[in-house]
């Protein structure tokens, strides 16, 4: 498994293909293109994701859904789509004899769709189902709630599903229009892994996207960031526990300091004996999930500690929270517990890359957000350099009170109480 190697070209137009040959009986095929919420202005927002479904309802050279997953399942394949803040991926993984195959079906995906009338309207339906279901998640919840609060109305501050009313309004010509703007081979990454040969994956793909037109791509507005006071977001909503978020602004994907940041977040949430796990559910029985992470974009980030807990008691888990932020500005974490959440995260990412499909994320993902791409090993050794002062340092940039911010999700009416805790000093 160690000593990943990677291969990229760029073809004539544009598009970026990256190969990773591995000793996996499986092939994925993974596609990536740079559109996502937040080159969406608010009258369309939730066309990227659901431009993205339709893609599934009818392509050319198959008319209708069925004639897609079909074709798929008849592969045996494992196949889905996603969308997210910055981009969305369409892939499918199979045998790796199957290669061409399943290239074959995720390319016409993505280069065919035909945008059926009929079925814009009726995924309408679908789609405001799959928006009452993580209305009706409170864990989810309070996510969106965290990200609107942290930006507002701009698209960094936007549902990637959108709502019902944009949604809604959402016609044939939306599509066709923001597939020319954004579906471009200069902004799409195609990554093939597993049990291919880097020569003819390169040649298969080249066949399939080669003769794709140039086309200029349309970029995002970047994200707007202002804060001089802790901010609190209350979503009234009748729940059994409070779900809450906790989190500060950090920096974008390019920054320096991630791979610190990797590590102040293991300390606090990586694993059972992680800092908010020991304290929060052992130590004071507060609730049954706990954990942390930091999320990064091209220019912007957030790092954030969420929990579920009973409603109660808060006010104590919120405090309990700020209370471990704060004891790493003015403690260095000692040697033992740095060496086990560097075990940990290497580790962990290590076990998260045993599959084909996993691979494909893990490179496309940085490529397609423009990141020098690192391997494995570079994202490990970088980890494994980082120092107590460094963690020190970053704490004590990030964790200031102004900072602050928290997502609540529940039955609670008075503001002024949280705000009051947020001011840690």
């Amino acid at each position: 498994m160690h000593g990943m190697k990677f291969s990229k070209k760029i073809l004539p137009n544009g598009l970026r293909v990256i190969t990773i040959p591995m000793d996996n009986p499986t092939v994925t095929a993974l596609v990536l293109v740079e559109a996502g919420s937040k080159y969406e202005s608010k009258k369309i927002n939730g066309l990227s994701h659901f431009l993205e479904h339709m893609c599934f309802k009818g392509t050319v050279r198959r008319p209708s859904q069925s004639d897609i997953s079909r074709a798929l399942d008849e592969l045996g394949a494992v196949y889905n789509a996603f969308t997210s803040f910055e981009y969305t991926g369409y892939y499918a993984k199979g045998k790796s004899n199957y290669f061409k195959e399943i290239l074959d079906i995720v390319s016409d995906l993505y280069l065919n769709p035909t945008f059926p009338e009929e079925e814009i309207k009726k995924e309408k339906g679908v789609i405001f189902g799959e928006i009452d279901m993580y209305e009706d998640q409170p864990k989810d919840k309070v996510g969106d709630i965290f990200v609107e609060l942290l930006y507002g109305d701009q698209p960094a501050g936007r549902k990637i599903l959108g709502t019902k009313q944009s949604v809604g309004r959402l016609l044939r010509k939306d599509f066709i229009d923001y597939r020319n703007k954004h579906y471009v081979p200069e902004a799409t990454t195609v990554v093939i892994t597993g049990g291919i040969k880097e020569k003819e994956s390169f040649a298969e793909v080249s066949k399939i996207f080669g003769s794709v037109k140039k086309g200029s791509k349309v970029g995002k507005v970047p994200a707007r960031e202002k804060q001089s006071s802790p901010q609190v977001r209350i979503h009234q909503k009748k729940t059994d526990q409070t779900h809450l978020i906790v989190g500060v602004r950090t920096f974008s994907l390019f920054d320096k300091r991630n791979p610190t940041l990797s590590i102040l977040s293991g300390v606090l949430g990586a694993g059972m004996s992680s800092r908010l796990h020991l304290k929060i559910r052992d130590e004071l029985g507060l609730g049954y999930y706990v954990g942390c992470g930091a999320d990064d974009f091209t220019d912007h980030g957030f790092f954030a500690a969420s929990a579920g807990v009973k409603s109660s008691r808060a006010e104590e888990a919120i405090r309990a929270i700020i209370g471990e932020f704060k004891r790493l500005t003015k403690e260095k974490v000692g040697k033992r517990e740095l060496d086990k959440v560097k075990e940990s995260l290497s580790n962990r990412m290590w076990m998260g890359l045993e599959s084909s499909s996993a691979v494909a994320n893990f490179f496309g993902g940085q490529e397609v957000m423009r990141k020098p791409i690192e391997t494995p090993e570079e994202v490990e050794k970088k980890i494994r350099m980082v120092t107590p002062e460094a963690i020190k340092k970053l704490a004590r940039e990030i964790f200031k009170d102004k900072y602050l911010n928290l997502a609540l999700v529940g039955s609670h009416k008075n503001i002024t109480a949280f705000k009051k805790i947020l001011m840690f000093r």
